[in-house]
């Protein structure tokens, strides 16, 4: 058997005081790894996908501030500490849907405010500490996601995905994928059908080429065939990640897991969520709150470098849709399988969870 992660590289690295990403937007043909020396340079890179998906975010978001702060650790302290929030708000408007970019930053606030860190350059080391814990924590919570996941695959199913919510998403097994690895790891026989993803096709890009880099029976099918396939009875159970779970259990994730979502409602199949507990939003009621990342139009008119629209045709390009709670079978967190009430459920895990 094929040992996990055989040659995908790792998301991002800290390394001698420096960030390192893997550029995700030259995958599966270039592997690049470009070291991140402005905060400037992380914001684009966030904004421009080339570090993706919610858990990899929030880590990159941590290790960012840590970069746009370098400069100023000879500052005087109150100067670092007006300099720091000023980051913090600039790195979160990278992307605004994702919750774990916003959680990261605010987390890495928290713990400055509350240092008596002596001169700047403590309280810059400080942050780098609370960076790396933050890096540990979420590959800890993929595995945790993959022991209470594995459960639910079983020899000879076929588990159908959406996007990435891989090890390409995370510093870790990933979050949708967790479960994949181990149950693979452990020798359970299973297939996994990938949808491509439009327009970005994460799913061809990076979940199929991780996915089949591990010696996992993969088959990568585009977004309209999904239905197809579970027609033919070839999808037993649906995993996917999410970027943010709000307080009633709605799930905000990639565009086009709604319609995976009601499509395996109408075929009966179990749908799931891998959620990490840093992706709830307990301070945002339903989905309908949260406010939804429309892209570049030049991501929908062109295909391959190739102009496949008329000229000044008018695009719609949100990046994610909101799948209702009542469509979710169950949500796979590190502490354990969550299941309706989502609500209720949810607010009890985070209460356990809080310090």
């Amino acid at each position: 058997m094929k040992p996990a992660h055989k040659t995908v590289p790792a998301t991002l690295a800290w390394r001698e005081g420096e960030l390192y990403l893997l550029d995700q937007t030259r995958l599966p043909l270039e592997i690049v790894i470009e070291r991140q020396d402005s905060a400037e340079q992380v914001w684009h890179s966030i904004q421009q996908l080339k570090v993706r998906g919610a858990p990899a975010i929030g880590v990159a978001a941590a290790y960012g501030l840590c970069v746009a702060m370098k400069p100023h650790r000879n500052q005087a302290l109150t100067e670092f500490r007006a300099q720091l929030k000023h980051q913090a708000h600039y790195l979160e408007s990278s992307r605004p849907t994702a919750v774990n970019l916003a959680w990261a930053l605010r987390r890495m606030l928290a713990v400055a405010a509350h240092e008596n860190a002596a001169d700047s350059a403590m309280l810059y080391a400080r942050l780098v500490a609370e960076a790396q814990k933050i890096h540990t924590e979420d590959t800890a919570i993929c595995t945790g996601i993959a022991q209470h996941g594995v459960a639910l695959i079983k020899s000879g199913m076929g588990v159908l995905t959406h996007c990435n919510a891989g090890a390409l998403a995370t510093s870790g097994l990933g979050t949708a994928t967790a479960p994949m690895y181990l149950a693979h790891q452990r020798g359970t026989a299973f297939r996994v059908y990938a949808d491509e993803t439009r327009p970005l096709l994460q799913g061809a890009r990076l979940t199929a080429w991780e996915l089949d880099s591990a010696g996992i029976d993969v088959t990568l099918i585009t977004d309209n065939m999904a239905a197809s396939v579970m027609a033919r009875g070839l999808v037993d159970l649906v995993i996917v990640g999410t970027d943010r779970v709000t307080a009633n259990g709605d799930v905000v994730n990639k565009i086009g897991t709604l319609g995976v979502a009601v499509l395996a409602k109408h075929f009966g199949i179990p749908f799931y969520v891998a959620c990490p507990s840093s992706t709830i939003d307990l301070a945002t009621p339903t989905g309908a709150q949260v406010e939804i990342e429309e892209r570049a139009p030049e991501e929908v008119t062109g295909f391959g470098g190739i102009r496949t629209a008329s000229i000044g045709m008018r695009v719609g390009n949100p990046a994610f849709d909101v799948t209702p709670h009542e469509l979710v079978t169950g949500l796979i967190t590190e502490h354990g399988v969550l299941r309706a009430p989502l609500s209720a459920a949810l607010q009890k895990m985070m209460q356990a969870d809080s310090p």
